[in-house]
């Protein structure tokens, strides 16, 4: 019983400083503003914004293309189909804004079973420079969009990204993704960033064509189910590095439905488990439910008041989170730790279900990741090769940490 317990403590201890700590690198790392050129001095940019149906606040983030803040940037609306509803609108945007350089590009030439993919395929061949930003079409997109992305860009950057934010949730429903994308999501997102090792993201992703090209051109983007995914191997591969945008990008969410919430986290939980396994394992040890259980353990073993003690470790928990969210001037409802442990509850059945399938639903589309093959599962957490594939990576993110603590030590010794 002893054992039992001092492991509970070890674990209660360990995941909450992971907690605090990825918590207070994310702030940090969203706070930090990367030096902008002035806007002449950026390149023609070729704007690729695939179309699928009507969003929620589909006119918002469709009229935000035409309101950018960017003299060089030709605007290519992909669709798949000549019927597809959302024509007349982009149609009608198109009609209120007669100086931008835009069009719509309409076919369905397929290259993979990515449908997003496909319809992005014609927008890249008929783009007409050599920076090209893929957009979802439910991105907002701010009057400084690409100014943003190019501020991101390195000497060693193959492709910047965005994870999307919620905004303008309507319902419990919308509240819950709103927990999962934001102070969980892009949390964890940027605090790999932080460290060098980000991870594409499909809504926003800024390419400099001759980058992909080297690697097989957009169609290279086909060996993966989802078209991000692919992303990141690809620039990873070809030596460089993805990045995040200093200030992430909303979307607006409107109304949702539970079905929508859980299908969506479903389809990217099976996406990551197909793509990044070993990434994909520790997501079983999120959350705050199991470290909440080990506090109720923990009580009853010293006599403490048991819900008084699991009700405090829950206010920092998520009292955590809401100050990731203030910070970061995202979307912050007073009921948010009702939210938060919903989404928490969620997790290790998503986990668990992310598992046990492999369909899923984009769109309208079914579509499959690849099945679970539990020798090559097995292959990819032999020690050896885990450490292999980690030493390189431990080593950069020493080195780079070793600069950080010379720099720091040389700035306070100059005060």
């Amino acid at each position: 019983m002893t054992a039992l317990i001092l492991a509970t403590a070890v674990f209660c201890f360990a995941v909450t400083v992971i907690q605090v700590g990825s918590i207070f690198i994310a702030i940090c790392r969203l706070r930090r503003r990367s030096p902008r050129a002035s806007t002449s001095s950026y390149p023609p940019v070729s704007l690729v914004r695939p179309l699928c149906g009507i969003d929620n606040y589909a006119i918002d983030t469709l009229r935000s293309t035409f309101e950018l803040d960017y003299p060089h940037c030709e605007i290519l609306f992909c669709v798949a189909s000549a019927k597809d509803p959302v024509l007349p609108l982009v149609e009608g945007l198109m009609a209120e804004h007669p100086k931008a350089n835009a069009r719509v590009l309409v076919g369905d030439e397929r290259i993979s079973p990515n449908p997003k993919l496909n319809n992005v395929l014609k927008g890249w061949h008929a783009a007409a420079h050599q920076w090209i930003i893929i957009a979802d079409s439910n991105v907002l997109m701010p009057r400084d969009y690409i100014q943003r992305l190019f501020a991101s860009w390195r000497p060693d950057t193959g492709l910047v990204a965005s994870p999307p934010i919620g905004c303008r949730p309507v319902g419990l429903w919308a509240e819950l993704e709103c927990a999962f994308l934001n102070t969980y999501q892009a949390r964890w997102q940027y605090l790999v960033d932080s460290f060098g090792y980000g991870f594409a993201q499909g809504k926003t992703m800024l390419w400099r064509r001759a980058d992909l090209e080297r690697s097989g051109g957009i169609e290279a983007l086909a060996k993966e189910v989802a078209e991000d995914a692919a992303a990141t191997k690809v620039v990873r591969d070809a030596g460089l590095k993805v990045r995040l945008i200093d200030q992430p990008l909303a979307q607006p969410l409107g109304r949702r439905s539970l079905a929508e919430v859980w299908n969506r986290q479903l389809r990217w939980a099976r996406l990551r488990r197909a793509s990044f396994f070993m990434y994909f394992l520790p997501e079983i040890l999120s959350g705050g439910v199991l470290p909440m259980i080990g506090i109720a353990v923990l009580a009853h073993a010293f006599g403490l008041p048991l819900a008084l003690s699991v009700a405090s470790f829950g206010t920092v928990w998520y009292g955590c989170e809401m100050l990731l969210a203030a910070a970061a001037g995202w979307h912050l409802p007073a009921a948010y730790p009702l939210y938060g442990l919903m989404r928490d509850l969620l997790l290790p059945v998503l986990f668990v279900s992310a598992l046990k399938g492999n369909a899923f639903v984009w769109r309208g589309n079914e579509m499959q990741v690849e099945r679970m093959r539990p020798r090559r599962m097995m292959a990819q957490m032999q020690p050896r090769r885990v450490m292999a594939r980690m030493r390189p990576r431990v080593q950069e993110v020493a080195a780079g940490s070793r600069r950080r603590l010379r720099s720091l030590h040389k700035r306070f010794s100059e005060r």
